[in-house]
């Protein structure tokens, strides 16, 4: 199942990241709103998330991560906006080639080719030594994961003693789910390539088996759940509509489904989750002996 869902993904973002870029700018996560201020810029709401999870999660504070891992970095949006913030080295993973190369040619194009790399591998089989990575940065790549168990094994493997996970995911809502909402669910899973998704809950369950400490939770559903009524106003612009269908069904499909994560958050059925966790030093020593 992860090759053929690797593929699906990989054509999936090879196809619409091009246009995703032209309407939208470089980053392909949602924007965040703050109450009772409504009429936020859409690039502007995308850079205030950013700006709101660095907060959040006290990246730099008390000191700034040396080497970090933009886990699903799309096309470098995240990558370069870290690497500039807090002067590390940033490397950037994605499974889509179009993305990496156009990764590239950005970072090129701001100088930072050499501060900033990016590579096409896969998050539960990453190719690098284990404790190479003060931070591990996944913005919205959870979600697309075939086996969270082994996703959150691996980003604390590469994570140095003391390193810190920042993972922000789709998520559902707690509890049981009725049929209706594994419906929903399916069918936005098809729509953008997911295997699954869990709750926030699950997700700090999993973390803690993996060995992650100091475990930190928050649910912004509220917060961005206006980004998809933006989504849906720009899908709506004729100006994009012969790059929509140029881009192929795979994008067509996904623009025709953008009213599932809508209604998805109007009925608390889709959570947008955050959650922080470290790679305890003791235990790590501890493993070591």
């Amino acid at each position: 199942m992860t090759s053929a869902l690797n593929q699906r993904i990989r054509n999936f973002y090879d196809a619409s990241s091009g246009l995703w870029e032209q309407v939208w700018g470089e980053h392909m996560h949602h924007g965040y709103y703050e109450a009772g201020q409504p009429g936020k810029g859409r690039r502007q709401a995308q850079m205030h998330l950013i700006n709101k999870v660095i907060k959040w999660g006290h990246i730099g504070d008390p000191f700034s991560p040396r080497h970090i891992l933009d886990l699903g970095c799309g096309i470098g949006g995240s990558s370069l906006e870290l690497a500039q913030r807090f002067g590390a080295r940033v490397t950037g993973i994605t499974l889509s080639p179009v993305q990496m190369k156009r990764a590239q040619e950005r970072a090129e194009a701001v100088g930072l080719s050499q501060q900033v790399q990016f590579q096409v591998a896969d998050a539960l089989q990453m190719p690098f030594e284990t404790g190479s990575f003060d931070l591990v940065w996944s913005l919205e790549s959870g979600e697309h994961m075939p086996d969270k168990h082994q996703f959150l094994a691996e980003c604390w493997r590469v994570l140095r003693p003391g390193g810190q996970l920042l993972l922000v995911t789709w998520c559902h809502r707690e509890g049981s789910l009725s049929p209706q909402d594994r419906q929903h669910l399916q069918k936005i899973y098809d729509v953008y390539c997911l295997p699954y998704v869990i709750s926030l809950s699950e997700y700090v369950h999993l973390a803690q088996q993996v060995g992650f400490e100091q475990i930190y939770q928050a649910d912004w559903s509220e917060q961005v759940a206006p980004f998809w009524d933006e989504v849906i106003a720009s899908a709506l612009d004729w100006r994009w509509i012969p790059g929509l269908l140029r881009s192929g069904w795979g994008t067509i499909r996904g623009a025709l489904g953008l009213g599932l994560m809508r209604r998805g958050y109007a009925s608390g059925l889709v959570r947008f989750g955050l959650l922080s966790g470290f790679k305890p030093v003791a235990h790590c020593r501890d493993k070591s002996t």
